[in-house]
């Protein structure tokens, strides 16, 4: 099965088990009730389970990613980066992108996978600019 990256509008019992795993602090039901034009959740998905998920922001032509989390067992194969990539191409109509360093995990690890995705790193975060 190939790895696909989804918008999701409404959540399923089964992703709401999923995203219970990727954002265990989550509250689900408030995360679903703030959906909508501006406030997207994107995930990855593979043998119909979501690996991974991230929320973007949307104001004009800025995005603001949020929450990117990866569960840890698929860590270090490519889906973090992927579901990255993919937002991106998804939403064409933004050019300018922002991630927040939020002071978790291990800042190198981070900083040189958002640099991998090809954002520059800033005082508290990483931005990325489409030419």
């Amino acid at each position: 099965m190939k790895l696909t990256i989804i918008r999701l509008q409404k959540l399923s019992d089964q992703d709401r088990i999923d995203l219970g795993k990727i954002w265990p602090d989550v509250n689900l039901d408030e995360l679903e009730a703030t959906l909508s034009e501006n406030h997207r959740l994107y995930a990855a998905r593979f043998n119909e389970r979501l690996l991974a998920a991230v929320k973007l922001n949307i104001r004009g032509t800025q995005g603001e990613l949020t929450r990117l989390e990866v569960r840890e067992v698929t860590r270090r194969r490519g889906v973090g980066r992927y579901l990255v990539e993919e937002v991106i191409a998804q939403n064409s109509s933004i050019s300018h992108w922002w991630i927040a360093d939020d002071g978790k995990g291990e800042q190198q690890v981070i900083a040189a996978f958002m640099q991998s995705c090809g954002f520059r790193t800033q005082a508290d975060g990483w931005i990325y600019n489409k030419e």
